[in-house]
This record gives structure tokens, sequence and C-alpha cells, in this order.
């Protein structure tokens, strides 16, 4: 094989190399079309699981925060699903208990504010698409909760 033919076909497959492989790379950092916010609220929280948020696929997760005032002993699971299966269901208790209370490589993290509020946020490094549905729940075991606020930062 000649050379100069060997080096011509050499830089077109580098090329098109460095085409797909753009490509590929401009198809993850485009992000997250129409990014939004939605946002759901019991107040009071009687003793019961409630729905806070659902949201219609398709779609892609971003995080979340879920924010309890009021409660004595912090039995209030919070319950993420998406397409019908079960990404999160953990007690604010629970996640005092194993330390998820400070920056970790897990989705999860326990800010605790003034007073008697605690916010649980969820984030993940990449988000979660859903084709069908999400929902976020909490299952209240506790009396004395005033309120629970949740938003969900989402987008298509």
């Amino acid at each position: 094989m000649n050379f100069r033919l060997f080096t011509k076909i050499s830089f077109l497959a580098l090329s098109l190399m460095f085409v797909l492989q753009g490509c590929v790379v401009n198809t993850f950092t485009k992000g997250v079309r129409n990014p939004e916010r939605t946002q759901g609220l019991k107040a009071p929280a009687p003793q019961g699981e409630h729905e806070l948020i659902a949201l219609e696929g398709p779609g892609t997760f971003l995080s979340a925060s879920i924010t309890k005032q009021g409660g004595g002993n912090d039995l209030t699971f919070v319950i993420l699903d998406i397409d019908g299966r079960n990404v999160v269901n953990l007690s604010i208790a629970a996640a005092k208990n194993v330390g998820l209370t400070q920056n970790n490589p897990y989705i999860l993290d326990l800010v605790k504010s003034t007073g008697d509020i605690k916010t649980l946020t969820i984030g993940l490094p990449s988000p979660l698409y859903f084709e069908r549905e999400l929902k976020l729940r909490v299952n209240v075991q506790e009396a004395g909760v005033v309120q629970i606020v949740a938003n969900v930062i989402h987008g298509k």
C-alpha cells in the first residue's frame, strides 16, 4: 500500500472518529429540555399515605426536596417511584440514623433546619429518564406533622 494512500485513509478514519465522538458528546451535553419545578403540599399531614407529586412521562427526573415540619419521632417515609419501580423508600429517622446528614455518594441527604423542620433531598449525578410516570409520596407514621412540602425538578 502506498504511504500517501495510507495517510489519507488514516486521516479520514480519525476525522470520522472525532465527528462520531462529537455527536455522542453533544447528545449528553445538551442538558435537559424544558426544565421546571413542580410542587406538592399536604397541610396538615395526618397519619397515612399522601401523594404529593404525580408526573406523566416521558420526562427526566433531576432532583427533589421534601420538607417536613412537626411530628415527634420522624417516622415519615419518603417514597419515590419511577415507572412503577421504587427508587427511594426511607424514613426521616432512618436517614438520620444511617448518617445521611452530610455529603455522601448516595443520592439522599438530610438537612436539619431550625426547630422541627427537616428537609430530605434527592439528587443524582445523572438524570433519570421516565417513560410513563413519576410519583413522590409520603407515608406519615407519626402525629403532629404540621405540613409537608415537596419540590421536584424535572424536564422533558
